[in-house]
């Protein structure tokens, strides 16, 4: 999609479930599914593709630091008003304007999928990580036929990450009602030194 394309639907984006977590129930599964695969607080975290910014303020008010980016200024202007705590930057997620080396974690929830060069675009993502860091993805294959699946994202990451764990949630607790496509987390450790510089 394009940037006018997420523009327009910012307006309506936290009305599906797993978007605006506004079901207490599907807040909490989230809250706990990350907070279990993240470093403790007040870790980094780069939230790429943020949206409005709801992972964003999950985590925040569990005491983690977290810079939100995304390409939509929409999207950006409703996270702001949702999370004034947290820095949000308008910017494109297959290049991340932020500072390499700089945060413990990237975090992205279906973003990778959509990107040009998804490949390319993960190895910047990697770039942005401390030495140690953590990676959490939460990607699909949806009905449409769009997206990766499991098995290729479970790929893009191995190429610059160790550790990988892949986890299919298949709950419907993560979405608000059942699914019948491919849906899941992955979660992996940064290979390698810090970039220099």
């Amino acid at each position: 999609m394009t940037q006018a394309e997420w523009d327009r639907a910012a307006a309506t984006f936290d009305d599906e479930p797993d978007h605006g977590l506004a079901s207490p129930t599907v807040r909490e599964a989230w809250r706990r599914l990350l907070t279990s695969v993240l470093p403790p607080a007040p870790a980094q975290v780069a939230d790429l593709g943020c949206g409005t910014g709801t992972l964003t303020r999950l985590l925040t008010d569990e005491g983690y630091a977290v810079d939100g980016l995304d390409l939509s200024p929409r999207m950006i202007e409703r996270a702001r008003l949702k999370v004034p705590g947290a820095r949000f930057v308008v910017g494109d997620a297959s290049a991340p304007a932020l500072a390499a080396g700089g945060y413990d974690v990237v975090l992205s929830r279906h973003v990778l999928w959509a990107l040009p060069d998804p490949r390319a675009a993960f190895a910047r993502w990697v770039d942005l990580l401390q030495p140690g860091g953590t990676v959490v993805l939460v990607e699909g294959r949806w009905s449409t036929g769009a997206g990766l699946t499991a098995a290729q994202t479970e790929q893009i990451v191995r190429s610059h990450c160790e550790e990988v764990q892949v986890t299919h949630l298949t709950d419907p607790v993560y979405w608000g009602r059942p699914i019948t496509d491919e849906r899941y987390l992955i979660v992996a450790r940064r290979s390698g030194p810090a970039p220099a510089g």
